[in-house]
């Protein structure tokens, strides 16, 4: 296993998805015994483009596609993972994510999320204001989260 600060970032996407509040969708970790909220996110397959990740993911955390695409943030976005949880999560591989995020409206209404999905990654759901992100994540995506929001809150 390589040392974690040698290991490469797994390229990700990052979903913030706005109601017609101007609230964010967060998600429970279905894994983590703390509050640890987040917005969607998860892997870029092979050959696979950004936007065609961007619905994918979604579809698969919040059980609908039900949204259109706002902004996409103008870099790639990486975080570290404690070691430990690395080691878990990929078998060492990673060291942690890369991310490219994406700003969405969701169009559909409340009924259309299920998170009850085929591999549900949350426990429970809910709308939070965009200023309540950054203590709703976990610390290491703390600086992600104010790089997206610095980008994307004009847009809210």
């Amino acid at each position: 296993m390589l040392p974690l600060n040698e290991r490469p970032y797994r390229p990700c996407v990052g979903i913030m998805l706005l109601n017609n509040d101007g609230k964010v969708f967060v998600g429970k970790r279905i894994d983590n015994v703390t509050e640890a909220w987040q917005m969607p996110q998860g892997g870029i397959d092979e050959g696979e483009d950004v936007i065609t990740a961007c619905m994918r993911e979604l579809g698969e955390e919040t059980g609908t596609r039900k949204a259109e695409l706002i902004a996409e943030h103008p870099d790639w976005l990486n975080y570290d993972i404690p070691q430990p949880l690395s080691d878990r999560l990929w078998q060492g591989t990673y060291r942690g994510q890369q991310q490219k995020w994406m700003l969405l409206r969701f169009t559909g209404t409340d009924a259309d999320i299920n998170i009850e999905t085929e591999e549900p990654e949350f426990i429970e759901w809910r709308w939070a204001s965009p200023d309540q992100l950054i203590d709703l994540a976990v610390p290491f995506k703390r600086d992600v989260y104010e790089r997206v929001l610095s980008v994307f809150s004009p847009l809210i």
